[in-house]
């Protein structure tokens, strides 16, 4: 495995870490501030869109400089983001320093998703975006259980001390550990990067990545109160409930980078429709805690399999200029997580009940399904059709080389 590949899982440990670990110290937060559960569900909005927002302009604005500088100089706004979280002494406060945070949250995981891509062989791409994608389902193994376990016991700033520490130490592995290879040194236009957008299947499948990353969270953005207030656990308890989440979050992602390898689209279609009946399985037993074990471990491993097949599909029909349509997808990632926050907080506040948002999130998922059906019948009707228009050649007719002309 190359060393560049630990190094930007080392990043997006820590930028994992900030955007999951939130939901289990939500409940403190909103009493610390003052708000309702809805408003304070905004720090997750709020970074959602902000990550939108980088995810296109701070790729856009970086697309022609060396990556590795890029990513060094993206895990700075990180660590200061998280900084403003940890001092900030009002609601705007916070707010401001999630949002920081976030800018540089697409703009990281767009670009490393080439980096890591261009670090292994044609055959391994997914696999080695899998590998960077670690980092993420490790911040929900192991950070985000801890981070509120520390949370609920020092109060949830020193969490935010903790991940600022965490910055710095996935900046020091960025320099030391990602090589600077040719394709680093000259990226592509930005003109040439937009005409990656020119192709249907990329929109499709952004708008798969929308919708499937959304109904996911959906269902995991209130959690700790369905597992509070439905399944009945003690609220000290959650920190090791989400270890199941995060163990299929891992355990998922590694799968699906391996099955995304052999088959994109027929992965993403098997896994789509098993996320959706985990959440339907998942809201008519979430106030059985023994089902609900099993629910939060299935529900992170089907939610989280889709990201390596849905990051490669974008690249794939992006061509030779994936680095922004990448960069786009991972905001359509944290739109889809701004999607199912706030509808899951529409459905808590119209009295509904803190299952309604896994409800809400199963059927964001069958309407990603939809959508990935379609998008699959698509390319392969377009490829049988490139496959019919080539020249044909007989199977028994060899050439010949032509002999050079003598001077």
């Amino acid at each position: 495995m190359p060393a560049g590949l630990i190094a930007l899982a080392l990043g997006g440990f820590g930028i994992g870490l900030t955007e999951f670990v939130i939901m289990g110290l939500l409940p403190g937060i909103a009493t610390d501030f003052g708000v309702s559960e809805a408003a304070a569900g905004w720090f997750i909005t709020g970074y959602a869109l902000s990550v939108v927002v980088g995810a296109l302009l701070v790729t856009a604005a970086v697309t022609r400089l060396p990556r590795k500088p890029v990513l060094i100089g993206l895990l700075v706004l990180f660590i200061a983001g998280n900084f403003l979280s940890a001092i900030a002494d009002s609601y705007p406060a916070m707010l401001i320093g999630r949002v920081v945070a976030a800018l540089c949250h697409g703009a990281f995981f767009g670009i490393g998703s080439v980096v890591a891509a261009g670090l292994v062989p044609a055959h391994k791409k997914a696999g080695a975006i899998a590998i960077m994608f670690t980092g993420l389902t490790a911040a929900n193994v192991l950070g985000v259980p801890f981070g509120t376990f520390l949370g609920q016991n020092l109060g949830w700033r020193s969490t935010f001390w903790a991940i600022t520490i965490i910055g710095v130490v996935a900046l020091v592995g960025i320099a030391l550990m990602v090589p600077r290879t040719k394709d680093d040194a000259v990226s592509g236009s930005l003109r040439s990067e937009l005409g990656a957008f020119k192709s249907g299947q990329v929109w499709l499948s952004i708008i798969v990545t929308i919708l499937g990353f959304g109904g996911m969270f959906g269902a995991f953005t209130y959690i700790a109160f369905t597992l509070t207030e439905v399944s009945g656990f003690d609220p000290r308890a959650v920190p090791w409930l989400l270890v199941l989440f995060g163990a299929g979050l891992f355990v998922g992602n590694i799968a699906g980078g391996k099955a995304a390898d052999k088959s994109v689209d027929k992965t993403l279609v098997v896994i789509l429709a098993g996320l959706a009946l985990v959440l339907v399985f998942f809201a008519l037993t979430a106030a059985s805690p023994v089902a609900t074990l099993f629910s939060l471990a299935l529900m992170g491993g089907f939610g989280f399999a889709t990201v390596p097949g849905l990051q490669m599909r974008v690249m794939h029909f992006a061509t030779t200029a994936p680095t922004l349509a990448s960069g786009a997808n991972i905001g359509a990632f944290n739109l889809g997580n701004a999607l199912g926050a706030w509808l899951g907080g529409v459905t808590i506040t119209m009295g509904l009940g803190y299952t309604s948002p896994i409800w809400a999130g199963a059927a964001i998922t069958v309407a990603a399904l939809l959508v990935m059906i379609a998008a699959a019948g698509a390319a392969r009707r377009g490829g049988a059709a490139q496959a019919a228009s080539a020249p044909q050649v007989a199977p028994d007719v060899v050439r010949e080389p032509e002999e050079s002309p003598v001077p």
